[in-house]
């Protein structure tokens, strides 16, 4: 005859002695609420991928890191598609080259504007991108 594992007190007959935690993340604190901010806008050296998951992550545990998330991701969104495009346009036999030189400036663009941003955010001061189309409300 199998012998039983006493119950914990406190837990109903035939569920699970351990339950898993709800998924309630704590607010950030100000400095990890001016540090997430930061990195959405210096991510945009590597396209809108950063600033998305940084909004999608933290957007609901800091009202800076949602508002800067939130920006950075609008600015970087059309360049990169842009960027994107104009690296498969690269293919093409004849302007291909044209192409290149355009993908590399929409880079270089977008790191600067990114850079500019980010040291601007993490001294505590919005920052509003002034050429910024605002998709994501």
């Amino acid at each position: 005859m199998a012998q039983n594992a006493p119950e914990e007190p406190g837990s109903a007959a035939g569920q699970p002695q351990y339950h898993g935690a709800p998924a309630n993340a704590l607010p950030l604190t100000a400095s990890e609420d001016r540090q997430w901010a930061t990195l959405a806008h210096f991510g945009g050296i590597l396209g809108c991928l950063p600033s998305l998951l940084i909004y999608l992550i933290f957007r609901d545990r800091g009202p800076f890191t949602a508002q800067e998330s939130k920006e950075a991701l609008n600015f970087t969104l059309p360049p990169t598609i842009a960027a994107v495009l104009a690296n498969i346009l690269v293919l093409l036999p004849v302007v291909g080259n044209l192409f290149a030189i355009l993908a590399t400036g929409i880079w270089i663009a977008l790191t600067c504007f990114s850079v500019s941003a980010g040291i601007r955010v993490n001294h505590g001061q919005p920052h509003r991108y002034r050429l910024n189309l605002r998709w994501i409300k």
